[in-house]
Formats: C-alpha cells, structure tokens, sequence
C-alpha cells in the first residue's frame, strides 16, 4: 500500500490502509505528481504543507482531505510524526462508472476548499469507518472487495456532498461573480489545458469576452491567464518527467505540443532548464 501513494495511480478498484510516514512523502517533496485516481486522507497527527492545482494547503490533525481525478499537487513540507488513513479509487474504476450527482457535488464542493476540518466526534466515527474498510481490504476476498466497490463509491461521495452541504452559511466563503468567473476559468483549465492553451477560447466557453477573463482573473488572483495555464502545464510536464520513463517526445505528444522543439523551449522558458535537464538534475 505505501509504494502506491506516489504514482500516478492506483492498481486495484480501491486501495485502503495507514502507514504512509514521513519519509516516504518527503521522497516526493519539491515536484508535483499529477493524479488520474482519486485521493481521500484522514489526518490524526502531524502536518504537512502542500499545493493542489496552485492552491497552497495546510492539512493538520483532524483534517479530512479530497483530491480529484486530474488535480496536480506538491508536498511544501512536512512537520511531526505523521498518522493518516489514505484511502483511494483508480481511474480504470471511476471511467467506468457513471457520475451520480453526490459525485459530481464532491468535486465541486472540493475543488475550491479541498482540506475540511472534523470535529473530535466525526473524527471518531471516520476513523472507525476506515478502520473497517481496512479490516474488509484485509480480510476478504477480491470477489467479494470488488462487488462491493459500486456501493463504497457511491457512499463515500454522498457523505462528502453531505458534509460539505452542512457547513453553516455563515462559514462558508462568499463568493463574488469575479471569483465565480476565476473557479470556472480554472476547471475548465484544469480539463484542457493538454489540448488547449488559447485564452481566447476559454473566455467563449465561459461566454464571456477575451478582455472581460483577461481583467477579472489578473484582479481575483494577480496572475495573467497565460501564467495560470503555462503553470499547470509545466506542472504536468514537471510530474511526467520525474514520475514516469515516457520519452520527452511522448510527454511533449501528450501536452499537444506541435513538436519537441517547441515544447523544450516552452519548458526552458518556464523552468529556466531543457525537459532533460529537469530529469536529471531539477
């Protein structure tokens, strides 16, 4: 279980268990992996700083925390001795299965705000919970581990939806329609960025003009359109170069870039080093 945590994704339906130290996330600290699985962590102890999708984390003790298919995040750092349950579901498993709507609440709601923080009874009942998925991963068989996986999955996204619907309104952050247009420019971002990095293209899918995105996301965040999309696929190409064998061919081909040429300088640019520099030394 704790080898499985780095890579990109998981090998069975759903993997479940504890033991993920220090030592092994701190081999992974300073460059990001992308995830195509999809991530579920309860912390007890310690804590660790982070960034997902460009957003900077803190996940402490009593955190609950959501990562999606498709976002990219970096361990910052870590401080203490940590005790986390880790739970999570492979691609092959979510292409498969259709989208109920408690899943597609649990992205949206977690997609801004992925760390929630449990009060001392809900951190109880989610460590008994995992504890007897842990004892079922364990214990049982894979035939009766994957005929169960449908309900587990469904379960498990409905007691999101639910958690985060409860927060009271009070707490829950306004949101501005300038911060609305810069979530939904991120999503969309977030979905395409391989195939597109025209920022005129992503102002028509918001129905908005060019100018219009242009202005609103340098407000919300200080950041240029192109700085958002270059930063993420620089991030993916980052993961790609650490965390997989693929050519810097295939990594160029999988970002859409009209050749390798152009996707090293893209990277240089970025990076202030070649793709293969980054492999060897960043």
């Amino acid at each position: 279980m704790e080898k499985e945590l780095p890579k990109i994704d998981l090998p069975e339906d759903w993997v479940i268990g504890t033991g993920i130290n220090k030592e092994l996330l701190g081999l992974y600290t300073n460059y990001p992996v992308r995830l195509k699985c999809e991530i579920f962590v309860l912390c007890l102890e310690g804590t660790v700083e982070a960034s997902v999708n460009l957003n900077h984390i803190t996940v402490k003790a009593n955190d609950f925390v959501t990562l999606t298919p498709g976002s990219i995040f970096q361990i910052n750092s870590i401080e203490g001795d940590l005790n986390i349950y880790f739970m999570g579901f492979s691609s092959k498993y979510i292409e498969q299965t259709s989208q109920s709507r408690s899943m597609l609440d649990a992205i949206y709601f977690t997609l801004g705000r992925p760390v929630f923080s449990l009060k001392k009874e809900g951190v109880q009942l989610m460590e008994q919970y995992l504890q007897f998925l842990i004892n079922i991963y364990e214990h049982f068989p894979d035939k009766i581990k994957n005929d169960i996986t449908p309900n587990l999955y469904a379960d498990i996204h409905k007691g999101i939806s639910i958690i985060y619907k409860s927060i009271p309104a009070e707490e829950k952050p306004a949101i501005s329609k300038s911060e609305q247009i810069f979530r939904n420019f991120n999503q969309l971002v977030m979905q395409h960025y391989m195939q597109n990095r025209n920022v005129a293209w992503y102002a028509e899918q918001l129905g908005i003009t060019h100018a219009h995105l242009c202005t609103t996301v340098k407000q919300v965040s200080g950041k240029t359109c192109v700085d958002i999309i270059s930063s993420i696929v620089i991030m993916d190409a980052k993961s790609q170069l650490k965390s997989t064998n693929l050519s810097i061919q295939d990594i160029s081909d999988s970002l859409n870039f009209a050749n390798m040429s152009f996707f090293g300088k893209y990277f240089k640019r970025y990076v202030g080093m070649s793709p293969l520099e980054y492999r060897n030394n960043g």
